[in-house]
């Protein structure tokens, strides 16, 4: 599978040196950082559940158990998992209710994730924002 990653430039960059001092050293020093993107939007999702409220090094670990475990992230994987073996992963029983719902709602049609792709940023906000696990 082909790694795409977050897409910026120089005008970017720039921009961000011009708007915060300490920043701009930053930039400066580190340079352009290649950022990859999961351009599925149910692992996406389910990536985002997982970190809320939580270090970004444990949601890496949760995230990483999860695919050792499931191969590919999708509702179907999920659903068969099932709330136990997605909390033995080591997150919360109330995630793995979240993300178990989730999947529900995408495997049965209740919420369609390709219509979210053609939204306006507000409009996927608000449909988002309508899941559970799901915080603004």
């Amino acid at each position: 599978m082909k790694s795409v990653y977050f897409a910026y430039g120089e005008a970017e960059a720039s921009y961000l040196r011009q708007k915060d001092k300490r920043l701009c050293q930053v930039i400066d020093r580190i340079g352009h950082i290649d950022r990859p993107v999961d351009t599925d939007l149910f692992s996406s999702v389910v990536h985002h559940i997982i970190g809320q409220q939580i270090s970004t090094k444990a949601q890496a670990t949760i995230w990483q158990r999860m695919q050792d475990a499931l191969g590919t992230v999708n509702a179907e994987t999920i659903l068969t998992a099932g709330v136990p073996k997605l909390q033995g992963l080591g997150m919360t029983f109330r995630k793995a209710e979240y993300i178990t719902d989730f999947a529900e709602k995408v495997h049965t049609g209740a919420f369609n994730l390709h219509a979210v792709e053609h939204m306006s940023d507000e409009d996927a906000i608000r449909e988002l924002s309508s899941l559970k696990g799901i915080g603004v």
